[in-house]
């Protein structure tokens, strides 16, 4: 199932990062460069690292310079996720190219890869809220509400992994179809953002 996969390959990317606690540092995965386990390795390392930038930019006495350099990393981790989130759908659309659909197959509101990356996201959200649930300098209120939140989540887990499992036995079955759109994301295209490309002139 893939979505154990997933599982495993994000708790994974979380622990390692967490060894370091380094926004920045240089994505090291252990998996075969172009498989996707590597994808899937890179795709968390993103968003755990984007997580933490998150934090950062939260701080109320932030200098108002580390903003900007933090918004503007942000922007980039953003457009890295999109990117990366686009090659596993390339992924599932190439693997699935010779199904035939049946005349009743269905698309999906979201593609496969848009779902495991919900799926990342709700593994860094189980990490940190297990953490908050076992601090030792909070009070039994925020421990015991962190803990029920802690079990929403997991739960969270379960049905997304099942509806993830469920949605590619569906393709493969041709009960629904594939289409990859593209994100489009004008914001950081130089020829598609007006400030960009107007303060070339």
């Amino acid at each position: 199932m893939i979505s154990a996969q997933c599982n495993r390959i994000f708790e994974q990317v979380v622990s390692d990062y967490h060894q370091f606690n380094d926004i920045f540092k240089v994505i090291v995965s252990p998996f075969a460069v172009g498989s996707i386990d590597h994808i899937l390795y890179t795709k968390c390392w993103i968003d755990t690292a984007q997580w933490h930038m998150e934090d950062e930019i939260r701080n109320p006495n932030i200098d108002p310079l580390e903003v900007i350099k933090w918004k503007r990393a942000i922007d980039k981790s953003n457009q890295d996720r999109t990117d990366i989130v686009e090659v596993i759908d390339s992924y599932f659309y190439e693997k699935y190219k010779d199904i035939i659909a049946l005349p009743t197959a269905k698309i999906n509101t979201e593609s496969p890869a848009w779902a495991i990356d919900r799926l990342s996201i709700l593994a860094l959200k189980v990490y940190h809220m297990q953490e908050e649930s076992t601090r030792t300098d909070a009070s039994e209120y925020h421990l015991l509400q962190c803990s029920e939140k802690l079990s929403v989540l997991l739960q969270q887990q379960v049905d997304l992994s099942l509806a993830i499992d469920e949605l590619l036995e569906d393709i493969e079955n041709g009960d629904k179809y594939m289409k990859v759109y593209r994100q489009m994301k004008m914001y950081n295209d130089p020829n598609l953002n007006p400030v960009l490309y107007n303060n070339k002139k």
